[in-house]
């Protein structure tokens, strides 16, 4: 069944408007400011897609000449600046870890981010038609943006679900960051020699991206989380032991960080990899097409304004263009002419496999928990493995594999958000090409910002664990991620049985795959959710998984399979993701001005009875029939 778009192909509307461009970049400048704060004191970004769209929703209605497409223009712009923000503090902080850096200077993080974050975008043009029109992945955050944007122009009784889901999304938001609950219910306990674990986050948007992705998919993100934290875990704790005295919690934790999460990474190569080889043929004719609809375009004939992307011609100039800067700043850097042509042709490889991997996974599980970290970690490996075999090491060996990794990073976190954008804007009846180009429009205002807000924040606070550290210093934990990562590397302390114990499960988990595709099976196992549930605490993987069983009760008790976009269900949930992700952007704005409110008791209970009330009406929502 061919999709149809809310805006048909032969219908034109006005996309690139003033109005569009400035509220675009604008919101793409605080949504990157806010975000690079948050990553660098959680280690985890907010999405900017659904709370951008609602922003540009509501400015937007004081125009009379406003439409659906410009405002999708406008969340397309500023969610880059958001994906941005990720690649650069998962990244760069790292180099103050390893004592490289006290301060950025200012062109060297804004060249990267913006000439790195622009190739993600690029990159990802070929993949489009791949994931978006043939694979037809879920995104189930691009879904619900196209949900908010269309409900928004109709208005009436479709906007009603998400209305009500975005007041409960948000105050429920607003309870829990103020410390009503915490974010996490979690327990641990040693049974015998073993560490047990069990947690779920307390998360209405977790909740709602397992009901719009559906069953299958949530629970092989559970069944990610269940081997990492039910068996591995426990294995690993009851072989080696508990020589450093901790809490059953923080032995679970720490075993998890430091050990078991490098068997995400080993499954989130093979997985990678085996998903390029099995798209490689809508891969081609992707690039083929984007090159005959160059050809035809030339020839005088249109094709359909909803599948016309930038020409394939211009996409390879702009990569040319932006590869060879890079190339010139890492000889600077390191002062070597061949290292670097070695680091570009790293950076591009490496860089369209980072990218393509960020896009099929944004498609999966959403672009908030898209793990970017883990794409730029499986990179880290592989640049670090090729730099030291060049006879680089110590200090210099571990700053140019950063350097190569802020390129591979910036670049999966803006594949991922633009991936996404396209998503949405294939469901709304966008342009693709406007798209695209906006997208990398909104990466190089963003860019601009990136490296003052990181040296404030520096300067503010500081890192903790570094010289650079004071009062409140910012915990950074992705960025000690990948400083310790290369260290490893270049020092021989990682752990490569768990890379390799995670590859295996994938290869487990492709042949079971192959046979249930053969036998013609409605349940799959595809390797990348089953990776990602391994990679991810396995507090995020319960709540997806539980929201996928309600979409399951809802289908169930429907009797019918209808399309997402009828299914009411789907608009509640978008609603829930819209109210949480905007409150989670107040709540950075908050903290930052240190005004962020707080309870003087905390609950877990109430949280969990809130959250039980929202699946509630989450359920009796997705059983109404829409016309």
């Amino acid at each position: 069944m061919e999709l149809k778009p809310y805006i048909p192909p032969e219908k034109s509307l006005p996309e690139y408007t003033a109005k569009a461009f400035i509220l675009g970049i604008v919101l793409a400048i605080i949504m990157g400011a806010a975000n690079a704060y948050l990553g660098m004191y959680a280690g985890m970004t907010v999405s900017a897609s659904i709370p951008a769209a609602v922003i540009s929703m509501a400015i937007l209605m004081a125009f009379k000449d406003r439409n659906i497409l410009e405002n999708n223009m406008v969340q397309t712009a500023a969610s880059a600046g958001e994906s941005l923000a990720a690649g650069v503090i998962f990244t760069f902080p790292a180099l103050i870890v390893l004592g490289a850096y006290t301060e950025f200077p200012y062109w060297l993080i804004t060249i990267i981010a913006a000439l790195g974050g622009s190739l993600g975008a690029l990159f990802t043009i070929v993949l489009r038609r791949a994931f978006i029109v043939e694979e037809r992945l879920p995104y189930p955050e691009g879904t619900a943006c196209a949900d908010v944007l269309i409900a928004g122009d109709r208005g009436g009784s479709h906007a009603k679900p998400i209305f009500y889901g975005g007041i409960f999304g948000g105050l429920y938001k607003f309870l829990g960051s103020s410390g009503l609950w915490s974010g996490t219910v979690e327990t641990a306990k040693m049974v015998g020699s073993r560490v047990l674990y069990l947690g779920s986050d307390l998360s209405a948007a977790l909740v709602s991206v397992g009901y719009i992705v559906g069953l299958n998919i949530a629970f092989l993100v559970f069944l990610g989380g269940a081997i990492a934290w039910f068996i591995a875990i426990p294995i690993y704790v009851a072989k080696s032991g508990n020589p450093d005295g901790l809490s059953a919690l923080d032995l679970a934790w720490v075993t998890w960080s430091t050990k078991i999460r490098y068997m995400g990474v080993g499954a989130m190569v093979v997985g990678g990899l085996w998903s390029l080889i099995k798209l490689r043929q809508p891969i081609e004719r992707g690039i083929k097409a984007g090159l005959e609809a160059t050809k035809v375009r030339q020839g005088g004939t249109r094709v359909l304004r909803t599948e016309e992307d930038m020409p394939m011609n211009m996409v390879l100039i702009l990569i040319a263009a932006f590869i060879i800067p890079l190339f010139f700043l890492y000889a600077h850097v390191i002062g070597s002419i061949g290292i670097a042509a070695v680091m570009a042709i790293i950076m591009l490889i490496v860089g369209f496999f980072g990218s393509a991997i960020a896009g099929y996974l944004a498609g999966v599980v959403g672009s908030s928990n898209n793990p970017v970290s883990g794409i730029t970690i499986m990179s880290l490996l592989f640049t670090a493995l090729v730099l030291k075999a060049l006879g680089l090491s110590g200090i210099e060996g571990m700053v140019t594999t950063i350097l190569v990794a802020a390129v591979i990073c910036t670049a999966a976190a803006i594949a991922g958000d633009t991936m996404q954008d396209l998503a949405t804007g294939h469901l709304v009846g966008a342009t693709p090409k406007r798209q695209q180009i906006f997208e990398i429009v909104g990466t190089f205002f963003a860019a601009l910002v990136m490296a003052p807000v990181l040296n404030l924040l520096i300067k503010a606070y500081g890192i903790a664990g570094t010289p650079t550290a004071k009062e409140g210093a910012l915990p950074a934990p992705q960025a000690f991620l990948m400083a310790k990562v290369t260290e490893g590397v270049f020092k021989g302390t990682l752990e490569w049985n768990m890379v390799y114990i995670g590859a295996a499960i994938a290869i487990v988990l492709i042949i079971i795959d192959e046979i249930l595709a053969k036998k013609g099976a409605k349940f799959r196992t595809p390797v990348m959710p089953v990776a990602v549930g391994i990679y991810l605490p396995l507090s995020l993987g319960i709540p997806i998984f539980i929201g996928g069983l309600v979409r399951w009760l809802v289908d169930k008790a429907r009797g019918v399979k209808e399309e997402k976009a009828t299914d009411p269900g789907v608009l509640g949930a978008a609603g829930l993701i819209a109210g949480e992700a905007l409150m989670g952007i107040v709540f950075a704005g908050l903290i930052v001005a240190n005004k962020a409110p707080s309870f003087g008791f905390s609950s877990n209970i109430i949280g969990v009875v809130f959250l039980a009330a929202i699946l509630g009406w989450l359920y009796m929502t997705g059983k109404k029939v829409v016309e």
